[in-house]
């Protein structure tokens, strides 16, 4: 039985997911590396962490979406 807070049953919290955590799984997902220096720069640069410095998924996507729009690197379809 595991005492972290973010892991229940080898299930990830996505509203409270650490660092190197998240790193894994977005690695997973996208198919390339992201490691967690690259995670921890994004908080450095103002991604929203929870006060125990876990982040929510869903409030850090929609920072990298705001990232990526200030930037012009916004997501257009149909072009």
């Amino acid at each position: 039985m595991t005492t972290e807070p973010d892991v229940k049953q080898g299930q990830l919290n996505p509203a409270a997911i650490g660092p190197a955590d998240l790193a894994r799984l977005l690695s997973a997902a996208a198919g390339v590396q992201i490691d967690e220096d690259g995670i921890r720069d994004d908080i450095d640069a103002g991604a929203p962490v929870n006060p125990d410095g876990t982040l929510n998924l869903v409030h850090y996507a929609a920072w990298l979406v705001r990232q990526l729009a200030a930037q012009g690197g916004g997501a257009r379809g149909g072009d």
